[in-house]
């Protein structure tokens, strides 16, 4: 699934390891949900979308 985390992160001037940090999960989670070889639970889809004050939608694209 193709995602935009990149370009909130970059938007928010935050690395991986800051958003990883405040959503409680790894840098690497971060970066293989980024490069899309991992899909997030929706869980914590939700979680980052809440944390960008944004939709799921707008972060998570549905190819």
């Amino acid at each position: 699934m193709k995602n935009k985390i990149k370009v909130f992160r970059a938007m928010h001037d935050l690395t991986q390891e800051a958003l990883a940090q405040k959503l409680n999960v790894t840098r690497q989670t971060i970066l293989a949900i980024e490069k899309g070889k991992y899909d997030p639970s929706l869980e914590l889809a939700f979680k980052i979308a809440r944390f960008f004050g944004v939709s799921v939608e707008e972060v998570f694209l549905y190819d």
